[in-house]
């Protein structure tokens, strides 16, 4: 059988109607039930405080999302989300300083303490001019298309060039993990242009706003929950479409899918560079409402973080992903704020659970607690004596 047959799906028989109508209906209400929490309970139960953090949670889930597509359905594993993530981050602080710098707030009043209309940051450091690539991030019609557009392009042409020569598997993690510490120490070294290790911060409204301000972060917390519902939505698109398929065909035989004509390089290409639009998205939110971009977004740790987010939610769960960022989130919240000491073993003690014992994550308990259930129900069926005695 060739990977032509796989990709479309002959390599067993057609399901029943039944089970496909069955399978979408369980998609579906997934996702309803996740915009119902998102939409709805979150603002309503959580204070203002505490919808704060939720909305950076779903921020980081943005990664999740992308890396359950990455890891999951094409079975590349990267460890350099954090990397795009971070490009996302910077675009759009980059636009909120300058805007800062330009109005009535204290990064105005220091520029004009030193006779300077540049970021505080560049003062301090004798920069003089402001740099040519800083210069299109006074204009929010520029800001907002790059942070879409630029991570993507250079994430599709970086990924493109790896798997044509056919590095995957763990030398592609390699890559991507030595790619996410080269960002994070081009950032710290070049101080006077990035803000180093203390990144970008003190800027308070977006384009006039004042992002202080707790209808604004309701806003933007409900703003932050429908672009991840609608990443979502297009990760489960992609996932249960030809080319969902074709990325599975390829994790799991690229050998026969190249045999068959396919450029697996374009496809895998393709799935990283959606990934790193997600991530990219993820960070320009979570710098708008945490006001800061810091290399520690970017490094080492938060990329690998990222993998056990969607780790937690379920590899090959789209949805899932975001409740296993949010779990991961609050339980560093709440260990954080009542074992000061001794939160970081709590969480650690949490991963190595998840991985001895929830292989498939959250939704993979999930899947088999439904499995269990509709085992017991063809046996009640099959034997309606034993149940009645029972």
């Amino acid at each position: 059988m060739t990977a032509t047959d796989y990709v479309r799906g002959k390599t067993a028989p057609e399901k029943p109607a039944i089970g496909r109508f069955s399978s979408v209906l369980k998609e579906t209400t997934g996702f309803i039930v996740l915009a119902l929490l998102l939409l709805i309970a979150a603002p309503l139960l959580l204070d203002i405080f505490r919808l704060g953090l939720a909305a950076k949670y779903l921020s980081l889930a943005f990664c999740a999302v992308g890396i359950v597509l990455v890891w999951g359905y094409g079975g590349i594993l990267s460890l350099g989300q954090g990397v795009f993530f971070g490009m996302g981050s910077y675009m759009i602080a980059m636009f909120l300083k300058l805007e800062a710098t330009q109005s009535a707030s204290s990064a105005q009043a220091l520029s004009e303490f030193f006779g300077s209309n540049l970021p505080d940051f560049m003062v301090w450091n004798s920069v003089e001019e402001l740099p040519w690539w800083w210069e299109p991030f006074h204009h929010v019609w520029f800001t907002l298309p790059a942070i879409v557009l630029v991570p993507p392009v250079i994430a599709f042409v970086f990924a493109y060039l790896v798997f044509r020569r056919r590095v995957g598997g763990v030398y592609f993690a390699i890559v991507t993990l030595s790619l996410s510490a080269i960002m994070s120490i081009v950032i710290i070294g070049q101080q006077g242009v990035t803000g180093g290790v203390n990144g970008i911060t003190d800027f308070r409204t977006f384009m006039g706003i004042d992002l202080n301000e707790d209808k604004v972060k309701v806003a933007m917390y409900l703003a932050t929950a429908v672009l991840l519902l609608l990443c979502v939505f297009i990760g489960r698109f992609i996932a249960l479409s030809r080319l969902g398929k074709i990325l599975v065909a390829i994790r799991d035989r690229e050998d026969r899918v190249r045999f068959s004509g396919y450029d697996t390089a374009l496809f895998k290409a393709f799935v990283f560079a959606v990934a790193a639009t997600f991530s990219s998205i993820g960070g320009a939110l979570y710098s708008i409402q945490t006001g800061l971009a810091s290399p520690s977004l970017v490094g080492i740790v938060p990329s690998i973080e990222m993998v056990i987010y969607a780790a937690v939610g379920g590899r090959l769960s789209v949805i899932g992903a975001v409740y296993g960022t949010f779990i991961v989130g609050a339980a560093k919240t709440f260990f954080s704020e009542n074992f000061v000491e001794y939160w970081m073993y709590f969480i650690g003690g949490l991963f190595v659970v998840i991985v001895m014992f929830l292989p498939h994550g959250l939704a993979g308990l999930f899947d088999r607690a439904r499995e269990v259930m509709r085992m017991r129900r063809s046996v009640a069926t099959l034997n309606p004596a034993t149940d009645k005695e029972s």
